[in-house]
């Protein structure tokens, strides 16, 4: 069985080709260029590299949100488009998940952050339990401030992500990863399959045109 794995969801953009769970070839760029312009030739490319075609690919696994909203819709109607026409699975993990699922085995909370502006981040909480990465606390969008403060006693967490880095003086008081995102940690998390029809990003906040609509309704 043969997966393509694509992660979308923030400005690094990570894809691998896996053989029944195994990395066949993956591929991770930071180049800040339109997921739009970079991900069907990465794609093509890899599975030219691995010496595959597009109908051998049994599945595609791609991370649904939250994130960036342009880099989850190119990433899901991508993955959306290819499961139809190949007639293959889908499914989809929470791009959370994905960057905890980067610290295996660890007792520790684990709390991924995606920045999303304004002092706010994409954030929850994951802790490995029975050998299951299980989410303790859920993906929300909430001021770092309020996060901090939430978890501040705690001795015992690691906040990761590629974006700790922007909340270096904020989180100087915690164990932090820097971390870009790895496509292929995805796999042992992806679930039941999903619905190619209804499948949708996971935004959990409303664009910026979205809410200066919004407001001035009001």
């Amino acid at each position: 069985m043969y997966s393509l794995l694509i992660d979308s969801a923030n400005q690094p953009l990570s894809v691998a080709i896996m053989q029944e769970g195994h990395v066949l070839i993956t591929h991770t760029t930071t180049i800040k260029r339109n997921h739009s312009v970079q991900l069907m030739p990465l794609v093509e490319w890899l599975l030219k590299q691995a010496q595959l075609k597009p109908a051998d690919l049994d599945e595609i696994i791609v991370t649904e949100g939250p994130g960036s909203y342009t880099g989850l819709r190119i990433g899901v109607t991508t993955a959306k488009t290819l499961a139809y026409t190949l007639n293959i699975q889908l499914y989809g993990v929470s791009s959370l998940k994905a960057i905890a699922a980067q610290i295996q085995y660890s007792d520790a909370y684990i709390i991924p952050i995606i920045n999303a502006r304004r002092q706010h981040v994409f954030a929850g909480v994951y802790q490995w339990q029975n050998s299951e990465l299980v989410n303790v606390m859920a993906d929300q969008y909430m001021p770092i401030e309020k996060l901090i403060e939430q978890w501040q006693t705690d001795e015992n967490v690691i906040f990761v992500g590629e974006d700790v880095a922007q909340f270096e003086s904020e989180l100087a008081p915690f164990t932090c990863l820097k971390q870009p995102p790895r496509a292929d940690q995805m796999y042992p998390h992806k679930g039941e399959p999903r619905d190619i029809h209804t499948f949708t990003p996971q935004y959990l906040k409303l664009s910026e045109a979205e809410q200066n609509w919004l407001n001035q309704q009001k």
